[in-house]
């Protein structure tokens, strides 16, 4: 009998330990009361704090940061409940002032094979007609991919590219005529 005491002493003393670890290992961070929409505004009423075990990895805004996260934008939506990261705030979305976001609606052959990703540097460039000449001046337009979203139809794929205001009517007229390809150049950041 005095052994079976001892030994359930030990036990509560190993899950108390236990618990007290865990408790400990946790930290505040915020997190996000309600949805929020990509792009709107971040209002202190959208927020929360939430305790939480956190591994070290994963990037987390601390709770002592809140009030800044306050005025700035969703980079991306955020569901109600997810802890937020750095990157899912930001201080303006495209297109800023001098920019356009043009869709240009792509097959498989006007595509690198290579997915896109938002981020990437690309270069609009003109196709010939089928069976046609290439022309001897050829037009190209450097542009940032913002998005891409494969159409339901699984043919085409439509790319938002982030592109100079002076060149998103040319670049709109190009996409229209479909004769337009796109060149990866750069994933550096």
């Amino acid at each position: 009998m005095a052994l079976f005491s001892v030994g359930l002493v030990l036990i509560g003393a190993v899950l108390g330990v236990g618990v007290w670890m865990a408790s400990t290992s946790s930290v505040e961070v915020v997190a996000a009361r309600a949805a929020i929409e990509r792009g709107a505004v971040i209002t202190d009423s959208d927020l929360t704090v939430a305790r939480v075990a956190v591994d070290p990895s994963v990037p987390v805004v601390p709770a002592a940061q809140l009030g800044t996260l306050v005025g700035k934008r969703a980079a991306s939506d955020v569901a109600a409940g997810t802890l937020l990261s750095p990157a899912q705030v930001t201080e303006a979305l495209p297109p800023g002032t001098g920019e356009s976001v043009v869709g240009v609606a792509l097959t498989t052959g006007q595509l690198p094979a290579e997915p896109l990703r938002p981020g990437d540097r690309v270069r609009l460039v003109q196709t010939p007609l089928a069976q046609g000449e290439v022309p001897a001046t050829q037009v190209t337009i450097d542009a940032e991919v913002q998005s891409v979203t494969p159409a339901p139809d699984g043919q085409t794929t439509v790319v938002d590219l982030l592109v100079p205001s002076t060149r998103a009517a040319e670049v709109a007229a190009r996409a229209a005529t479909g004769r337009v390809a796109v060149v990866l150049d750069s994933r550096e950041r």
